[in-house]
């Protein structure tokens, strides 16, 4: 019975998560993050790199090279620690708030934004990530949003909510892929053989070479992960290995869920999925 509880809660977890992670992951792709950084004298992609390490303040770039995991270490260094020379950790947070802010207005409009559906959402949200603020215990990136002052405005709070449970999640991912054995570019390529996303999008903005590539294929299928070094097709217990770090990723993130409880995730859910519907449909515009 407590296998199947389990089972039931961490499947709770990855659909909330999943249905709630757009209105999050918009912010590294809406243009208003790229105008308020730029503002700031910050471009390209050292505002991704910077704006989501900013919550730990100006740390060097092996702590975002070992907290961010699955990225070409050479995009790191090009923006941290450079980018604290330009401007500190705290006004950069205030840019990208500011660019939520502005995203979400012109995606969802101001009537929703003011709507009592926002703030039920908002308030659900934040109970759940209050409970991920409470264990951050091995979750660097989780720790530093968690301490971030809450915002007044109900979308930016609930955009806040899901940042902290977004980066708890992580955490937790990063903890089980080494613990398989696997680097950072092992992890992508793995991900690209699940058949769910594209391996040559994968590799390409997370700035690895093709030759890296060829290179963790090829350890990859000598471990037995891939069916051959020519693609990322699993192998077999490729397949099965992976989707039990997937498995076992919702569950090191299902107690925030689990205490807001199944009926209340539900709700959660069903308040935010045409928001983040229109998340979606926007940035497929603005990415066409």
């Amino acid at each position: 019975m407590t296998g199947a509880r389990n089972a039931g809660v961490a499947q709770v977890a990855h659909k909330t998560w999943r249905t709630l992670e757009p209105l999050h992951g918009m912010i590294y792709f809406v243009p208003e993050a790229a105008e308020e950084y730029a503002a700031l004298g910050v471009h390209g992609r050292d505002g991704y790199f910077a704006s989501r390490a900013a919550p730990m303040g100006a740390v060097q770039a092996d702590v975002v090279i070992a907290t961010f995991f699955n990225f070409n270490p050479e995009l790191i260094d090009h923006a941290i620690p450079g980018t604290w020379s330009i401007v500190s950790p705290d006004d950069l947070l205030a840019a990208r708030l500011r660019a939520v802010d502005r995203s979400l207005l012109r995606i969802l409009g101001p009537q929703v934004l003011a709507s009592p559906e926002m703030a039920r959402a908002a308030e659900l949200a934040r109970r759940a990530a209050e409970v991920a603020s409470g264990s951050v215990e091995g979750r660097p990136l989780c720790a530093g949003h968690a301490q971030l002052p809450w915002p007044t405005d109900p979308h930016l709070a609930l955009w806040h909510a899901q940042s902290i449970l977004r980066e708890f999640r992580g955490d937790g991912h990063i903890a089980l892929l080494l613990t398989n054995g696997l680097s950072g570019i092992d992890a992508l390529v793995t991900h690209a053989g699940q058949g769910e996303i594209d391996g040559e999008l994968l590799r390409s903005t997370r700035g690895w070479t093709a030759e890296q590539w060829t290179q963790a294929m090829e350890s990859l299928r000598s471990r037995g992960w891939l069916a051959d070094a020519g693609s990322p097709s699993l192998s077999p217990w490729g397949a099965e290995q992976r989707m039990a770090i997937e498995d076992a990723t919702d569950v090191l993130a299902s107690a925030p869920y689990a205490a807001l409880g199944e009926e209340a995730c539900a709700e959660l859910r069903a308040l935010a999925r045409p928001w983040s519907r229109a998340a979606v449909g926007e940035l497929r515009m603005d990415r066409a």
